[in-house]
């Protein structure tokens, strides 16, 4: 896990272990995630699953994203997503005009990196038919029309209106982007 991505997406995961934990939660846990099989899963009760990010070894990659859509990915993107196996994690990021929180989306188990490979393939198609510059989603707000995403050409982290494009640079790059991360604590 030597990409500069891979290693701030491992300390963003530890801050937010560290925030559920100093907040008194212990594991991050969900009832979205009840009855999925995946490496993070710690305990499930039958009403809630607790989990933590477990790397992943070898990293995983997006080609057959790059395949179906004949693009070659971002690094920063491939690396994001194949560096680790977690649970969606909430985080804010300040902006200039303010706050943004938002979840930091994350593929929970090699069932999930399927689907979400089909949502990235889905994404990158219908920018193709808009005309709009290739990007990745990575974070998703509660707008469902807002995403945070990374642009394939610049490896910027922006913040996308979907089908649009209207796009507001938050970062130059990914690893930064995640250094900025403050995690937040959601207990269901």
């Amino acid at each position: 896990m030597n990409h500069p991505v891979a290693a701030a997406l491992s300390e963003f995961s530890s801050r937010f272990l560290q925030a559920w934990c100093d907040a008194g939660q212990g594991f991050p846990r969900s009832g979205d995630l009840l009855g999925l099989s995946s490496p993070c899963v710690k305990a499930d009760d039958g009403y809630e699953v607790t989990w933590q990010p477990v790397a992943r070894e070898p990293m995983g990659d997006l080609a057959a994203v790059e395949k179906g859509i004949e693009l070659r990915l971002h690094e920063d993107i491939v690396a994001f997503y194949g560096a680790q196996f977690s649970g969606d994690m909430a985080a804010k990021f300040q902006t200039v005009t303010g706050v943004v929180e938002f979840d930091l989306l994350q593929a929970f188990s090699e069932d999930d990196v399927l689907r979400l490979q089909e949502n990235i393939l889905g994404h990158l198609v219908t920018q193709r038919r808009l005309k709009l510059k290739p990007t990745v989603f990575i974070g998703v707000m509660d707008s469902e029309s807002e995403v945070i995403s990374v642009c394939n050409l610049t490896g910027e982290v922006i913040l996308e209106t979907l089908g649009k494009d209207k796009r507001e640079v938050l970062s130059p790059n990914l690893e930064d982007f995640l250094a900025a991360l403050e995690p937040v604590v959601k207990a269901e």
